[in-house]
């Protein structure tokens, strides 16, 4: 399936708009912890775990909005935007959740 952030594309002919497709993703709260408490972990101010995890959060929400996006009878989706957010929790734990939106078209 074609992915873009652009709402066209180029040499492409969208014939069919099937509508808003969206997906969210949440990382647990203990990873923050964890990252941070490993210094082995942070090279030059970075932690390559930290950054894993969100590739993995931000590829299970693509992954989830093409999904629904197929169940559509789209084979692409165009304007897709995604959001990264930090959920508060009452426990004093905070989760960060990565949403993926876009819009399921088919393509010609």
């Amino acid at each position: 399936m074609l992915k873009t952030t652009t709402p066209n594309i180029e040499g492409k002919q969208i014939v069919e708009y099937h509508g808003l497709v969206s997906a969210e993703t949440i990382l647990g709260a203990n990873l923050f912890k964890d990252i941070f408490a490993s210094i082995r972990d942070i090279v030059g101010g970075r932690s390559q775990a930290y950054e894993q995890e969100l590739q993995k959060a931000k590829d299970l929400a693509i992954g989830e909005m093409e999904a629904k996006a197929a169940d559509l009878g789209a084979n692409a989706i165009i304007g897709i935007d995604l959001d990264y957010e930090t959920i508060g929790m009452s426990g004093g734990g905070n989760m960060l959740m990565v949403s993926a939106s876009g819009t399921a078209v088919s393509i010609k």
